[in-house]
C-alpha cells in the first residue's frame, strides 16, 4: 500500500460502520464529540486538572479505544485570536489530555478550526497572524506533552480569513519559527483554493496528514464533476509523503456500504500505483 492506512473521519455515531466498511483507521472529531461539555466522569488529574474537571469530559463511547488522528480541534465559540491567553491555553491544557486518553503514541491532531481562528473585521492582518502562531504554538508544545502532534490545515476562504493554501501554510509557519509543525493536504481546499498539484508535490516533506473526498465533500466516485483525488494522491506520494489518508466526506443515506465502496475505490488507486510494473506491461508499451 502507498500509505500507512486508509479511514474515515468520523464521529461516535458511524465510528462503528467505519469499522465495518473495512477503514483501517477512524478519525474522531474532538469538539463536540470526543471531548463534551459536562460534568466529569472520572478525576480532574485524568482529564487536565481537577479545576477544569467539571468543564470538558471525555465521550465514554471512546474508553479502551486508540486512534492515530484527530479532526475538528476548537469549538467555534472559541476566538481564538481575541479570547484572553489564558483562556485559550486553557482550553488546550484540557482537552488534549482527553485526547491523550485514546490515541495512539504521536497520534496527529488536524488544526483546522476555521471559525475559531478568524481575525475579527478591522484586526491587522501582521497582528492576527501573530496572534494566531502564538496560540499554534502554544497548542503544539501542549500537544507535545502529551505524545501528540498538531498539523496545520490550510481552510479555504470560505470558512476563514487567515492561511489559506499548503504553500501560505508553510511561508507562515517558517515566518514565525514553527517550522516542525506539519501541514495537512486537504483536496477540499486544495480545489477551492485552485491549489496546484505541482505545488502539492514540491511541499510534500511539509505534509504531516491528508484529507481527501470528492466534489462538494461527496466520497470519491460517488460525485458526477469528479475532482481529481487520484492525481492528488500521487502528488502526495511521488512527493514522498507515506503517511495517513482520511476520507472526509459527507455520508448521508446509508452511510455503510457508500464508506465501503469509497475505501475500495481508494484503495484500488493506491495500490495500483504502489505496485512495481510487470515485465510483460512493460513489453506491451516498448
Amino acid at each position: 500500500m502507498a500509505f500507512s492506512g486508509i479511514g474515515i473521519v468520523a464521529g461516535a455515531e458511524l465510528t462503528e460502520a467505519a469499522r465495518r466498511a473495512g477503514a483501517d483507521h477512524v478519525e474522531p472529531a474532538i469538539t463536540g464529540n470526543l471531548a463534551v461539555h459536562g460534568e466529569a466522569q472520572h478525576s480532574g488529574a485524568q482529564h487536565g486538572g481537577a479545576q477544569h474537571g467539571d468543564r470538558w469530559r471525555r465521550n465514554e463511547f471512546y474508553a479502551g479505544q486508540r486512534f492515530p488522528s484527530f479532526a475538528l480541534f476548537v469549538p467555534p465559540d472559541l476566538p481564538l485570536l481575541t479570547a484572553a491567553p489564558e483562556r485559550v491555553d486553557d482550553y488546550f491544557a484540557q482537552v488534549l489530555p482527553i485526547v491523550a486518553s485514546v490515541a495512539e503514541p504521536g497520534a496527529v491532531i488536524v488544526f483546522g478550526s476555521g471559525t475559531a481562528r478568524t481575525a475579527p473585521d478591522g484586526m491587522p492582518v501582521a497582528v492576527a497572524r501573530a496572534r494566531f502562531a502564538r496560540v499554534v504554538r502554544s497548542a503544539r508544545d501542549t500537544a507535545a506533552e502529551h505524545d501528540l502532534r498538531i498539523v496545520l490545515e490550510p481552510l479555504n476562504r470560505s470558512e476563514t480569513n487567515l492561511v489559506h493554501t499548503i504553500a501560505e501554510a508553510v511561508a507562515f509557519l517558517d515566518e514565525h519559527d514553527l517550522g516542525d509543525v506539519d501541514v495537512v493536504a486537504d483536496l477540499f481546499h486544495v480545489q477551492a483554493e485552485s491549489e496546484s498539484l505541482d505545488v502539492v508535490r514540491d511541499l510534500a516533506a511539509r505534509i504531516g496528514h491528508v484529507h481527501v473526498s470528492d466534489h462538494d465533500r461527496e466520497p470519491p466516485g460517488d460525485s458526477a464533476s469528479a475532482w481529481p483525488w487520484p492525481a492528488f494522491l500521487a502528488a502526495v506520494h511521488e512527493g514522498g509523503y507515506r503517511g495517513l489518508v482520511s476520507l472526509e466526506c459527507r455520508w448521508d443515506g446509508d452511510p455503510e456500504p457508500r464508506m465501503a465502496a469509497a475505501l475500495a475505490l481508494v484503495r484500488a488507486a493506491t495500490e495500483h500505483r504502489a505496485a512495481p510494473e510487470h515485465p510483460a506491461t512493460t513489453e506491451q508499451r516498448a
